[in-house]
């Protein structure tokens, strides 16, 4: 059996509405904060589900908070407890009325139907340990002095920039404990520019600080320029205004560094610290995990290692030349001034030998010099061209995968071809894979279109 429990709490009361699976009201009631009000919730829910329930009964809580006494007993009652956003539980109420009304009571009923219907899009609240739920208290009592610290030094800074600009030019963080300590000493510009270097590096070396000499000069400078000033007694208030700051960012700086400590004992005190402390995080000191170190993991190494260049096998040489008297075999093409065989890429059909002498190209650069094409030998077969070169550069774009740079150009027409047959780029060897497939058909090597 399922019952659905919705909890709108108050301060001082509790607003709850039982309802079973079909969203049918069972039962509503205000109960009082403390042990007499979780008493009565603990007996409407034994009501509602009768003696004959059995261990398959299942309680699910919608409230609006994850913390407090009352939420600790539900948890400890077995109830699945759902801490709903309040702004979830807002926008939830507009799908179901748009006037804006609301009471406790409208708010229990939303909350009710809302682990009812929505219980996959919300997360159950886990049962934490009290190691667990203390290391929460500090943690979140630690964050909340960090977000008041932030906001009152943006209340230091807005003040000083009303009265005293100089100030900021010669501080960089006002809840520092030197720059606290000066401001205490000289909150107007009058006063701050009568600091002697003495009291301005003191300060400095009891806060720490490297390189003082040069900050002392630098602070000293920004406090005597001149600057834009207000009336006497103008600069008399905001100066009493910076001393209550000075002393309130002073009061939690050391409250935080307190609490700090208290975080670290009670993280301490857990039985999976050593786990999430052996992890590599600059957060947590590692010198007190064993076999973690803080050389080891933050330090790098003193010289990068070394990369080891790869070697490439050396070209294999030209085959001798055949009986027939052509200069190459018929499958393969020599460039001129090279003894490397030269292979076409990209083509999926046929790759083509080492081919013969480079000709030129439809897409040659304007104005280079061409060569005439080969003429075809006696034996059908066709010979050797010299005297190519590779054509220049260009900077036209291409299509993806087209290559002109510095491919060769390959003269691979068969034997008994025309004179008048185009060479090819061996860039263009993979956009024009059927003509090599419609020539190679009875010949047992590549072809080439005819003229």
């Amino acid at each position: 059996m399922l019952l659905l429990v919705g909890d709108d709490w108050a301060e001082d009361h509790h607003d709850v509405e039982l309802m079973d699976s079909s969203g049918r009201t069972l039962a509503k009631s205000r109960l009082p904060e403390g042990s007499s009000g979780i008493a009565r919730l603990h007996a409407l829910i034994a009501a509602q589900l009768g003696d004959d329930a059995g261990d398959d009964a299942e309680v699910r809580v919608g409230i609006e908070t994850d913390r407090g006494p009352w939420v600790a007993a539900l948890n400890a009652a077995g109830y699945v407890v759902y801490p709903v956003n309040p702004l979830q539980a807002a926008r939830y109420r507009q799908r179901h009325a748009v006037s804006g009304a609301k009471s406790d009571a409208a708010d229990a009923h939303s909350l009710a139907d809302m682990v009812r219907t929505d219980a996959h899009q919300l997360r159950a609240m886990a049962g934490d340990s009290p190691d667990a739920e203390a290391v929460k208290v500090v943690a979140r009592a630690h964050k909340t002095l960090i977000w008041e610290r932030t906001r009152q030094t943006q209340r230091l800074r807005h003040a000083l920039r009303e009265y005293f600009p100089a100030a900021l030019e010669a501080f960089d963080d006002l809840d520092a404990a030197d720059i606290l300590e000066l401001l205490g000493k000289a909150p107007g510009p009058t006063a701050a520019a009568r600091l002697s270097r003495a009291q301005i590096s003191a300060a400095l070396r009891r806060a720490r600080r490297r390189d003082i000499d040069t900050k002392t000069t630098r602070i000293r400078a920004a406090l005597r320029t001149e600057q834009l000033g207000r009336p006497g007694v103008v600069t008399a208030a905001y100066a009493a205004t910076t001393r209550a700051s000075v002393a309130v960012l002073g009061t939690l700086n050391e409250q935080i560094t307190a609490l700090e400590a208290q975080v670290d004992a009670h993280f301490r005190r857990h039985p999976d610290a050593e786990i999430v402390l052996s992890q590599p995080s600059p957060a947590w000191p590692r010198s007190s995990v064993p076999g973690c170190s803080p050389s080891s993991v933050t330090t790098p190494p003193a010289t990068p290692p070394q990369r080891t260049a790869r070697t490439m096998p050396a070209p294999a040489r030209s085959p001798a030349p055949r009986a027939n008297g052509s200069s190459s075999p018929p499958d393969t093409c020599t460039t001129t001034g090279s003894s490397t065989p030269s292979y076409g890429r990209h083509n999926r059909h046929c790759r083509p030998r080492p081919g013969r002498a480079p000709t030129t190209t439809d897409n040659a650069p304007a104005g280079s010099t061409t060569t005439p094409r080969c003429a075809s030998s006696p034996t059908g077969s066709s010979a050797s061209c010299t005297g190519a070169s590779r054509p220049a550069p260009t900077t036209t774009r291409r299509p993806h995968g087209h290559i002109t740079s510095t491919s060769p150009l390959l003269d691979i027409r068969g034997p008994g071809m025309s004179v008048g047959a185009e060479p090819v780029n061996a860039g263009d060897l993979a956009f024009r894979p059927s003509m090599w497939a419609a020539q190679s058909e009875g010949q047992g090597q590549c072809g080439a279109p005819g003229a």
